[in-house]
């Protein structure tokens, strides 16, 4: 605690999460407190974050940026920590964030996630909004700010960034190839229409370009390759990816 307010307070966004929020919520038991944000939920995820959550936050928010804003603006403490529900904290990991808090000087620090499809650690060849090598999950109140785009806004991040932590993170990223597929789907959508709100969606030819430039990304230079098909896989959809947010921005309405 300093001055009667939580050290560490984690902030765990959802939408119909009831399959796996409890499992997500059971591993921050070491924060100070728990602020879970409900998005337009239908199912029971709140009678679950009710069992762990110091306090819940419930609306509709139709952009990331505001939805991320609304749990850190309820949270009380000294340093944040944002976790999805498809993550989880093992122990080593929590006992090294506590230590961070009580003892950094530093404003934000980046924690390595480890990325799984199914039950397959997939750790190389990620880009284009699949998985995440690491991310400033742990931050002082003030020093992270979201973007306003709908799909994986802009972070602003201020004062001094500390050493990456060394545990890692469990991201289950997808169930399985329908679930990767219906990702590219709905992350293509919600693109197109910041690229229509834009008003500069692209030329054909450049994203075109991009199909094979960011195949070569991922699958080589991200070495991809090592993954066997699974890293084929995520190169894929990582070079469709801004050819179909081009194609819905320019064929479609909505």
């Amino acid at each position: 605690m300093s001055d009667g307010r939580p050290l560490l307070s984690a902030v765990v966004v959802a939408h119909n999460e009831e399959a796996q929020l409890a499992e997500c919520l059971k591993g921050l038991s070491f924060c100070d407190e728990i602020v879970v944000v409900l998005d337009r939920c239908t199912d029971k995820s709140k009678e679950i974050a009710q069992l762990f959550a110091s306090n819940i936050v419930e609306g509709a928010w139709e952009r990331e940026g505001p939805r991320r804003h609304a749990g850190i603006n309820a949270a009380r403490g000294v340093w944040l920590l944002e976790v999805d529900a498809d993550e989880r904290v093992p122990p080593a990991l929590a006992d090294e964030i506590r230590r961070a808090c009580s003892l950094s000087a530093d404003s934000w620090h980046l924690i390595p996630v480890d990325n799984y499809i199914g039950d397959r650690l997939v750790r190389h060849g990620w880009g284009a909004s699949f998985g995440k090598g690491a991310f400033a999950g742990l931050y002082r109140r003030g020093a992270k700010r979201w973007g306003d785009q709908r799909v994986h806004p802009e972070v602003t991040l201020s004062g001094s960034q500390g050493p990456m932590l060394k545990g890692r993170l469990v991201h289950h990223v997808d169930r399985n190839i329908s679930d990767m597929i219906g990702r590219l789907d709905r992350y293509t959508t919600a693109r197109a229409r910041d690229l229509r709100d834009s008003g500069e969606i692209g030329s054909y030819r450049r994203n075109v370009r991009r199909i094979f430039s960011r195949f070569w990304k991922c699958y080589v230079a991200r070495q991809g390759y090592r993954e066997g098909p699974y890293g084929f896989l995520i190169a894929l959809c990582a070079g469709l990816y801004p050819i179909l947010s081009y194609l819905k921005a320019r064929l479609e309405k909505e």
